[in-house]
């Protein structure tokens, strides 16, 4: 039982003189199309009835003899089937029926129907290139220098030619503002940028550049949500970078799901690689975040580009955090540091010092912790506060750090120093709104909370630095060299290290800097509130 599909539609081959090619439907279950092939050759007229997914494997060259179209090379555009499936919005997992609760990522009420119109065989070559790894070209890369320190700092050296940058981060945060800097930047030097956006109006943005104090003739502004006419517009002017505000917005003729879509999310930045690996043209896109602050869409996004970079920081704070997640052509974990000013962000050359300006002296619940992101030490302060809780039940509050090592340095203080901290709130905080993760933050965390239930004091010019483990033992960290430099630099002159990590300090230190080595939260005790 065969149903017609779509009217017969003429090719014509390399080796043979007419083909005419229909579709047709079966109900079988396990073929989903059918090709049906009249070929009129010299010889004889053939009539061949094929899969649809055979005559694209064998259009590519699996199976001379089977298919007639082989000879010609190429794959016959045949029809156009309207498909309907479902598609998370979080996690971009597709099911041909709607479910209540997604079984990739377990959201509910996620999954949103999607028309989609897919090609049953596509028009193509099989020209294929292979080559060895010597034969691929040793020149270096030639970046894009964007003369804004920090951003160089966190692309790695500058921006190369034909990469796929992410910028993400909460609303309001200074995304379109650092986007506007970096063009303004590159316009100074008698680059013409292009900047797409489908937000705003074109007027929205010469308002935010009036108040940066932009106004380069370079920069050229166009408001659309296409990416089939961002494309052509790329390919007239040719600039030296492109960004695009926000890719949540753009859309793809092709796809007939709506703009913010998984579907179209994914095809439209698809659509934008493939440009800018062809053609090398630069290209920077925004990207909303979610509630749970990741990047909306689907997490192929992240895959498909090179870099991608995290706006961080509360909008009440001045400071604003560029954190590197992925980075193809540099360091990860890199971060760069902003001031937020009426005039735009302002690049902040020396972190540690901004961090520390406002750092309270001889109060009890803060220490400095020498911490490293990527490749740049930078010296941030750890406040504790533990006060008796009138609660049934205890509070653990951390802001800038993971709240479950928080409680775990609790029970580990709990278990080997006797403490009593279970009927205590504890709220621990790192000032400055940078966010640290690494372990190293456990030593000054650990000596922050004895600090402050302790009602002692840590030396003002003392550092501590290192890993706890649940035995209570204090394990090496590394970059301790670039700590150390660091915390020389602005003047300290006691650090508190493993005692694993202290004999290769000793020797490159300073005669000025006191290293003192702790092996135990006990040692830690002893050396700092009972010297």
């Amino acid at each position: 039982m065969l149903k017609s599909l779509a009217e017969p539609m003429p090719f014509t081959g390399r080796n043979m003189q007419t083909c005419w090619v229909t579709t047709h439907r079966t109900s079988a279950p396990w073929i989903d199309h059918l090709i049906l092939l009249y070929v009129f050759t010299e010889q004889e007229p053939r009539i061949a009835l094929y899969p649809a997914c055979a005559v694209t494997t064998w259009c590519r060259g699996s199976a001379q003899e089977a298919c007639p179209l082989h000879s010609s090379g190429e794959i016959v555009t045949v029809s156009k089937k309207e498909q309907v499936c479902f598609v998370c919005h979080q996690c971009g997992y597709q099911s041909r029926k709607w479910l209540g609760r997604c079984p990739d990522c377990g959201g509910w009420d996620t999954l949103a129907e999607e028309k989609r119109t897919s090609r049953i065989l596509s028009s193509a070559k099989a020209d294929f290139r292979v080559l060895a790894l010597k034969q691929t070209s040793q020149a270096p890369l030639a970046r894009l220098i964007t003369g804004i320190g920090e951003l160089d700092r966190v692309l790695g050296g500058g921006i190369v030619p034909g990469s796929m940058t992410l910028i993400g981060g909460d609303p309001g945060i200074g995304k379109s503002t650092i986007i506007l800097q970096l063009l303004a930047a590159l316009a100074a030097d008698n680059r013409n940028v292009l900047y797409v956006t489908g937000e705003e109006s074109a007027e929205q943005i010469r308002m935010r550049a009036d108040r940066l104090a932009v106004s380069q003739e370079q920069i050229y502004l166009a408001t659309e949500n296409c990416v089939e006419s961002i494309v052509a517009m790329a390919a007239e002017l040719q600039p030296a970078l492109l960004a695009v505000d926000s890719i949540q917005t753009m859309y793809s003729e092709e796809v007939a799901s709506a703009p913010g879509s998984v579907t179209q999310v994914r095809e439209s930045t698809a659509r934008l690689v493939a440009m800018a690996k062809g053609s090398g043209l630069p290209v920077i896109l925004i990207g909303h975040v979610t509630k749970d602050g990741t990047l909306a869409g689907p997490r192929v996004l992240e895959h498909m580009v090179d870099t991608v970079l995290y706006f961080e920081g509360d909008r009440g704070q001045v400071f604003r955090i560029l954190r590197t997640v992925k980075n193809r052509f540099g360091s990860t974990n890199e971060i760069g540091v902003f001031e937020m000013k009426e005039s735009g962000l302002v690049e902040v050359e020396n972190p540690s010092a901004l961090f520390l300006a406002e750092r309270p002296v001889n109060v009890p619940g803060s220490v400095v912790l020498p911490s490293v992101e990527g490749t740049r030490p930078i010296l941030v302060e750890v406040q504790a506060l533990v006060s008796p809780s009138s609660l049934g039940t205890a509070r653990r509050t951390a802001i800038g750090a993971d709240p479950q090592r928080l409680a775990l340095l609790t029970a580990v203080l709990e278990k080997k120093l006797g403490v009593t901290l279970y009927d205590h709130d504890i709220f621990l905080n790192i000032a400055g709104g940078i966010r640290i993760d690494e372990p190293a933050l456990d030593l000054g965390v650990v000596v922050a909370l004895l600090s402050s239930l302790y009602e002692k004091t840590v030396a003002p010019e003392t550092v501590v630095c290192g890993e706890v483990g649940l035995a209570g033992e204090v394990r090496a960290v590394g970059g301790m060299d670039m700590r150390l430099r660091e915390a020389e630099r602005l003047g300290f002159k006691t650090f508190l290290m493993p005692a694993s990590s202290k004999q290769g300090q000793e020797k490159t230190s300073s005669k000025n800097m006191l290293i003192i080595g702790v092996r135990t939260v006990q040692d830690v005790v002893e050396q700092i509130f009972h010297p």
